[in-house]
């Protein structure tokens, strides 16, 4: 193939706006992060309730995740991937608008929730489009384009929350869903799934996962080669303004500015991860070398000592860098299974990562009260690593895979 060819590819429709929908995703995930304390301090929460109550929600959107990525991982399977990249952002972009009118803690932990089903569905679905059309040697190139693009959506929310209010930003998140659906009518499904659905093989079945202690090994590898992600995601970055007055910073930390930095950082990284391991011809080396540097820059982020908010922001960088493995890991579950599971697995993966949260919060929540919260985030980092590092060699390295197979017991 020609290298205008491949550079076509590369940009194509689909590629595109798979980007694009991550794009809106994760703005809309990450809104609540950034609006946080203003958002609860105007429905009227006290001071000191701030975290406890950004705990719970966070637990509420990320139980919505858990469950939106069973429902369109599923259905991505059995009615397309196309069925799943239009209905999830329909619904999360309803979802997003209704949290705009919220007014009391419970009307928006019942949107956060359903926001979360709805955000569930949009990276597995792109990530399994992109990695069925685009031949062997390109795939890592488009997830990791499809990754870098879609992070920089934290960017944009971090913008939006800065000149407007947090319900303005909410209904600026739901409008850009409701666009994105219209330009996705150009985009046109998976060959390779039209293919196995000619054939009549069953397909988003779950028990094929855990019938087969082969693709039950693999599938759980893949699940906890994230956990350091969203522990540093979910914990570090989310609660910067409380980690900062426990270091005693001179400064004011802003969460949105550590969201903002820290996705930045995630970018870089996916791009820098996605590239290497084109170049490398490998997968699985990559995260091992980033599953190391996030203990690292968590391990600085904790301890090394810092007066200033920029160098704060500095820390909040590397530990995006760090977890700039988030494209590979999911690139990597769509390669373990055959097309007829591809979109089941792909899109629970990451949503079973980001419902880790609930109990990883938990943990920090137990721990901090034992140890304090510097402490007790060291000892999640170094659980959450270990438990990565034996999960990694649990999956293949699929870097040469061909994915026009199907999963047969």
């Amino acid at each position: 193939m020609s290298k205008d060819k491949e550079f076509k590819l590369l940009f194509s429709v689909p590629v595109i706006v798979a980007a694009l929908g991550y794009f809106v995703d994760i703005y809309d995930l990450l809104l609540f992060s950034i609006v946080r304390i203003p958002s609860l301090k105007a429905l009227g929460v006290p001071a000191e309730d701030l975290l406890s109550k950004g705990e719970f929600l966070l637990q509420v959107q990320m139980g919505g995740l858990l469950l939106g990525g069973l429902v369109w991982g599923i259905m991505g399977d059995k009615r397309g991937r196309l069925s799943v990249l239009f209905g999830s952002i329909l619904l999360y972009s309803l979802a997003n608008i209704g949290n705009g009118f919220a007014t009391t803690v419970s009307q928006y932990a019942i949107l956060r929730f359903i926001a979360g089903i709805g955000l569930a569905g949009e990276l597995g679905a792109g990530i399994t489009l992109v990695s069925e059309i685009l031949p062997t040697r390109l795939r890592g190139y488009g997830t990791a384009m499809v990754a870098t693009i879609g992070l920089f959506g934290a960017v944009l929310a971090r913008f939006v929350a800065k000149e407007f209010d947090w319900q303005v930003a909410y209904f600026i998140g739901g409008g850009l869903g409701l666009i994105l659906l219209i330009a996705r009518i150009s985009v046109f499904e998976s060959g390779m799934f039209l293919k196995v659905k000619e054939t009549g093989v069953e397909r988003g079945n779950l028990l094929q996962l855990v019938s087969s202690w082969d693709r039950l090994r693999k599938f759980l590898g893949c699940i906890f080669i994230g956990l350091p992600i969203w522990f540093v995601i979910g914990i570090l970055i989310t609660f910067s303004p409380e980690f900062a007055k426990i270091m005693e910073l001179k400064d004011p930390i802003n969460a949105g500015d550590a969201v903002m930095w820290s996705y930045i950082g995630l970018a870089v990284g996916d791009l820098s991860s996605g590239f290497t391991s084109q170049f490398l011809k490998s997968r699985k080396k990559i995260v091992l070398l980033f599953i190391i540097l996030t203990f690292v820059f968590v391990c600085v982020y904790l301890f090394y000592p810092i007066e200033t908010s920029s160098a704060f922001y500095v820390k909040c960088f590397l530990l995006g860098f760090g977890i700039g493995y988030w494209a590979l890991f999911v690139t990597i579950a769509a390669e373990q299974f055959g097309t007829n599971l591809r979109s089941t697995v792909a899109t629970t993966v990451p949503n079973f990562i980001r419902g880790t949260v609930i109990p990883i919060t938990m943990l920090f929540q137990f721990l901090r009260g034992e140890m304090g919260m510097i402490y007790g985030a060291l000892t999640v980092i170094i659980v959450t690593s270990i438990i990565a590092l034996i999960a990694l060699s649990a999956v293949d390295e699929t870097y040469s895979r061909e994915l026009n197979f199907v999963e047969k017991d």
